[in-house]
């Protein structure tokens, strides 16, 4: 069981988790790209977490063995890694971090979207609870970073966020507003910017063909490739 206790330095609402284990960097890592598979498949593998991670499939086997003798995840083989209650709120907590950096970087320190994925992966490790709050405070507690990526809160809960779908599940003639962007991909992150294919973005859905879906935005028409067109949510 997580036991979650009130940390009076990082102020009245600040929850921490106890029982913490000391995990490494990339155990972190690990636990937080389970959580980020997840969202979007029904089973992760250990394939998915070697694609995912770009580590070895051997490597992942060694990993997802440590990480369920720490009573992290669950992992049944041919079913997949599912985590258990403390492994998803040490997922959170590092997603926190994350995407509160990821925001703060664009915000403050004006970086662009496509920027700002690596600086925060390292950083996310080693910022102190009072450094976090800093930041969520300054920002208003935002619950969206840059990409349309939900910003756990402060009790390591994901805020409720509509209902979404990808833009090629679109009819044609109809319209909507960009909400998240599945993608940390600079090059396509920057060609998505030259578009002008961002967060908020209101789009009209024009038609498809077996090559991609066309968009329009603004007076501009463009021909969106489907396996671009399945990474952004409206």
């Amino acid at each position: 069981m997580v036991r979650m206790a009130h940390n009076g330095s990082n102020g009245p609402n600040k929850l921490k988790i106890m029982d913490k284990p000391q995990l490494s960097e990339s155990q972190e890592d690990y636990l937080k790209h389970i959580f980020k598979l997840r969202e979007v498949n029904e089973t992760v593998t250990t394939q998915d977490l070697s694609e995912s991670l770009k580590v070895r499939p051997a490597s992942v086997t060694g990993m997802i063995k440590k990480l369920s003798s720490m009573e992290l995840i669950y992992h049944r083989p041919y079913k997949g890694v599912v985590l258990t209650e403390l492994g998803e709120k040490i997922a959170l907590e590092v997603l926190r971090h994350h995407r509160l950096l990821e925001l703060y970087l664009v915000d403050h320190l004006n970086y662009t979207w496509d920027e700002i994925h690596d600086e925060a992966e390292r950083l996310e490790h080693v910022i102190s609870e009072k450094f976090e709050a800093a930041i969520s405070k300054l920002m208003g507690n935002p619950t969206r970073d840059p990409h349309g990526d939900p910003i756990p809160s402060v009790d390591l809960e994901i805020p409720e966020m509509p209902d979404l779908v990808s833009v090629d599940r679109l009819h044609a003639g109809q319209e909507a507003v960009i909400q998240r962007v599945l993608t940390q991909d600079k090059d396509i992150l920057n060609m998505l910017s030259r578009l002008e294919l961002t967060i908020d973005a209101n789009i009209l859905m024009v038609g498809s063909d077996k090559t991609g879906i066309r968009l329009k935005v603004g007076n501009n028409q463009y021909l969106i490739p489907y396996s671009i067109a399945k990474l952004i949510w409206v």
